[in-house]
């Protein structure tokens, strides 16, 4: 589904004119840290700007592809923008459930004049997908709980090593990031690991790893459950992601250490349903020429530790909003964060994730 390029330029032109008629826009993104620092940096400034407009938060993003699908066959799309994972945002575009965006028709050029596609690079993975943040998913641990002389994790391979770091566990419930690590900790090679995915034989050595574990592991859905588990030390380690990882740690100070090693990094950022009335497309489209120029998503890493997908966007990075403290250090793109890396093969899941979702409820339904 193509953009209708003259009813964009007419609601741009109305909406920065102030002439906008009331209407409720609903944005669906994570919940907690997440969507508080889009509110701060996107939302109210936004509305401040166009006090017609009213944005409504729903934290439905890790349901998005099941629910997109089930309000598409019903025929009745009610939200109006939608925040995903570049694997989903592929899967989405694949199944038309996702319109395609004209880049640099819809988004704001940087302000040197670098266009926006030019400005995202190859963080546009999808014709369909409007990139916002680069995050990991990396392992928190309870500083307190590690015995006397005991070394601090270092990351995702510690959380195999219940000898050394005996407790809880907690994980997300879902095969990405956790098959990768499974094998790459049971000794497949970094470059390896998507090849040994595709095999039966690959796959079943990944359960057979995460097995070991299994007993001593709580699975997460919603990304406050491993911090909130930390927080209660209900489980000595878990995987999150790491800006709800820098709230609990700098914000709240929680007594959590953060393990980097082979955090997985991934995308995240928007798409726009397909089938949207014209109307609320137009306005859709407004907003995200507003929401991701180069000072928005600047903006945004004043309040939570994830860099920003515009390469313009990184020298703007500076201090937290409240605290003052640099935020360079704390994001996952730092040198200090980055000696081993997992970059999210989005292609790869978007080919395996359903048949590969479907075994990993399997397998934990054993």
């Amino acid at each position: 589904m193509k953009l209708t390029y003259s009813i964009l330029a007419t609601s741009m032109i109305a909406l920065s004119a102030g002439a906008v008629s009331a209407a409720d826009m609903t944005v669906v993104s994570w919940g907690g840290a997440y969507s508080a620092s889009q509110q701060k940096a996107y939302h109210e400034p936004y509305m401040a700007a166009n006090p017609d407009v009213n944005i409504i938060n729903d934290e439905s993003s890790p349901e998005a592809v099941a629910k997109l699908r089930a309000m598409n066959e019903a025929g009745n799309i009610t939200w109006d923008l939608v925040d995903v994972e570049a694997a989903d945002a592929i899967r989405l575009c694949d199944e038309g459930l996702a319109m395609e965006i004209d880049h640099d028709a819809v988004l704001a050029a940087a302000p040197d004049g670098t266009s926006a596609s030019d400005d995202f690079g190859d963080m546009i993975v999808s014709e369909c997908f409007i990139p916002q943040i680069v995050f990991s998913t990396t392992f928190g641990y309870r500083t307190d709980q590690l015995a006397e002389g005991t070394a601090a994790p270092k990351g995702a391979c510690d959380i195999f090593d219940l000898e050394t770091y005996p407790g809880k566990r907690g994980l997300n419930k879902q095969p990405i990031a956790n098959l990768e690590w499974a094998l790459l900790c049971d000794g497949v090679a970094y470059e390896d690991v998507y090849d040994a995915l595709e095999t039966d034989e690959g796959q079943a050595r990944a359960f057979a790893k995460l097995d070991t574990i299994k007993d001593q592991t709580l699975w997460w859905s919603a990304s406050a459950e491993p911090i909130q588990w930390l927080a209660d030390g209900e489980v000595f380690m878990a995987s999150a992601y790491n800006g709800r990882l820098f709230s609990a740690i700098v914000e709240q100070e929680q007594p959590i250490g953060m393990a980097w090693d082979w955090q997985m990094f991934d995308l995240d950022g928007w798409v726009v349903p397909a089938g949207l009335p014209a109307e609320r497309e137009a306005a859709v489209m407004t907003y995200l020429n507003f929401a991701t120029d180069t000072q928005r998503l600047a903006d945004q890493a004043k309040y939570i530790s994830y860099g920003p997908a515009r390469a313009s966007s990184a020298p703007l990075v500076s201090t937290h909003a409240d605290l003052g403290i640099e935020m360079a250090p704390h994001m996952p793109t730092d040198p200090n964060n980055t000696e081993h890396t997992f970059v999210n093969n989005y292609e790869w899941w978007a080919d395996y994730r359903d048949d590969l979702d479907a075994k990993f409820q399997a397998w934990l339904a054993q």
